[in-house]
């Protein structure tokens, strides 16, 4: 039986390159995830900025044997956002399409289907399978029964589950980090670095509600599956998915490691999650085809 893998997903956040350059240095050295993520997601408008450090981020990756994915923007804007697209998606690395603008340029070579691609049924799926599509990381809100029809539907076909970190919800056209801070998108003055978890939304009487990372809209929560490698291996999980933020993420795959390997089971692992100083309480709602926010047992 194949081992369930990890794999550590493309940061959203603006984080300086200082910290990016750090904190891929630990992922290269300290971590044992399989396949890494790398690329700008959210914003063209930080390109200019990270395009200088990712040369350097991914020969450190590779040096240390990791299997590194180029990520592609969710929302292309510009001409620079698609030439951008069109660039990583003719490298000769692996690379997660996260907008139909780069299945074009990268149909017919192996290719990963990102959660922003709103692949919700098997029909779905096998159309972008047939264009060459190895590995799909499903929209975060699809239950898992969904997830298993596809799975089983196409057993040749990676399911790579989100299985940590705020979930992406959206993206938008509009700015909600400028908007919070009376500027307009176009001189936005990158306020959203000001927030490396991203910026906690609350409702007018105060309730946690969501989190804002420049034009993406996150939930306030932190997903967390536990469930344990039987189960995962059974609704066709063949990986898992931990999404970056400012938390100890050496210490967050090392509790996902026990956990696909058996030496912990479920109520452990969420009790150690719970330790760590997450941005947002646990949840797993999508799962079970609840609301995303609550913590449904599983």
């Amino acid at each position: 039986m194949n081992a369930l893998e990890l794999s550590l997903g493309p940061v959203f956040f603006n984080w300086p390159n200082e910290k990016l350059v750090e904190f891929y240095a630990r992922m290269a050295d300290e971590s044992d995830f399989d396949r890494i993520y790398v690329g700008e997601v959210i914003c063209g408008k930080r390109l200019p900025f990270s395009d200088k450090v990712w040369p350097e981020i991914i020969e450190r990756l590779l040096g240390a044997g990791k299997e590194v994915v180029l990520s592609t923007m969710a929302l292309p804007v510009t001409t620079r956002d698609r030439k951008s697209i069109a660039g990583l998606c003719e490298m000769d690395l692996k690379v997660e399409v996260n907008d139909i603008n780069g299945l074009a340029r990268r149909s017919g070579q192996p290719f990963v289907a990102g959660p922003f691609m709103n692949v919700y049924n098997e029909g779905a799926a096998l159309a972008l399978q047939k264009r060459g599509m190895e590995t799909l990381c499903p929209p975060v809100e699809l239950p898992l029964s969904s997830i298993e029809i596809i799975a089983k539907a196409l057993p040749e076909l990676t399911i790579e589950l989100f299985a940590f970190g705020r979930l992406p919800l959206a993206v938008s056209g509009r700015c909600y980090h400028a908007r919070a801070h009376k500027l307009h998108k176009d001189s936005c003055q990158f306020v959203c670095d000001q927030d490396p978890d991203g910026m906690d939304v609350t409702t007018l009487d105060n309730q946690q509600f969501l989190s804002a990372n420049g034009i993406q809209t996150l939930s306030h929560s932190v997903q967390a599956v536990t469930l344990s490698p039987d189960e995962l291996r059974a609704k066709g999980i063949g990986r898992l998915r931990l999404s970056p933020h400012s938390v100890d993420m050496i210490a967050v795959n090392k509790i996902y490691r026990d956990l696909v390997n058996g030496k912990i089971d479920g109520e452990e692992a969420q009790a150690r999650l719970s330790e760590l100083p997450l941005p947002g309480k646990l949840a797993n709602g999508y799962l079970g085809g609840k609301p995303g926010h609550v913590w449904a047992a599983e």
